[in-house]
């Protein structure tokens, strides 16, 4: 059984419980101090003191991989690569979204030792891809203001087989960002090695 603690403005303290698991304190119904079996998280005017991990998963399948229900008061992610591959040479891309993926709108480039590529799809990470390599890197995406978010990236192969890349963008939301995908430009190719996972703080 869980128990919510919110000190209203209008009826003092107020106690409610349910069958969530967690703990709750809320100042006039804002949720300030969540304490579930996962961990504590602290939103609110508080948020920044705390950096949250999502899950690891591993990017061995699949064209995309998704990080939904990230929490209203983050004001930073960084999207981290470990040895990650895919079955072909389309460039790496992010994208984030408000309750959908925002697949357009994107302003921005990555640049290697190959060259410079942009793309209005998503924030690019990393160009000239090689098949055979495996790449390591993370990409920071904050809040400027409003639903404007920026990104920079630093991504590269652990081999000499293709250049490393540093990359900047931004993209205005309709809304809160909740989400975060990682992708490729053509989104066919799967990811066949590695593992991908986020940060978030406030």
């Amino acid at each position: 059984m869980s128990v919510t603690l919110n000190a209203s403005t209008s009826s003092g303290l107020v106690q409610t419980a349910d069958t969530s698991g967690t703990i709750e304190l809320q100042s006039n119904g804002t949720t300030r101090l969540t304490v579930a079996s996962t961990g504590v998280t602290i939103g609110g005017t508080f948020g920044g003191s705390v950096i949250t991990s999502g899950t690891a998963v591993a990017s061995t399948s699949g064209t995309s991989i998704d990080f939904t229900s990230i929490p209203s008061w983050v004001k930073k992610i960084t999207v981290m690569y470990s040895g990650v591959s895919t079955s072909g040479t389309s460039n790496y891309l992010v994208q984030v979204g408000s309750g959908s993926v925002t697949t357009s709108g994107y302003t921005g480039q990555t640049n290697s030792g190959g060259g410079i590529s942009a793309n209005s799809a998503g924030f690019i990470v990393c160009n000239n891809i090689g098949s055979a390599s495996l790449y390591v890197g993370s990409v920071t995406i904050l809040l400027f203001n409003s639903n404007t978010y920026v990104e920079s990236g630093l991504v590269g192969p652990t081999t000499s087989a293709a250049s490393m890349a540093t990359s900047v963008g931004a993209v205005t939301l309709g809304g809160v960002l909740d989400r975060v995908r990682v992708t490729t430009v053509n989104g066919t190719d799967t990811f066949d090695a590695g593992s991908i996972n986020i940060l978030y703080e406030g």
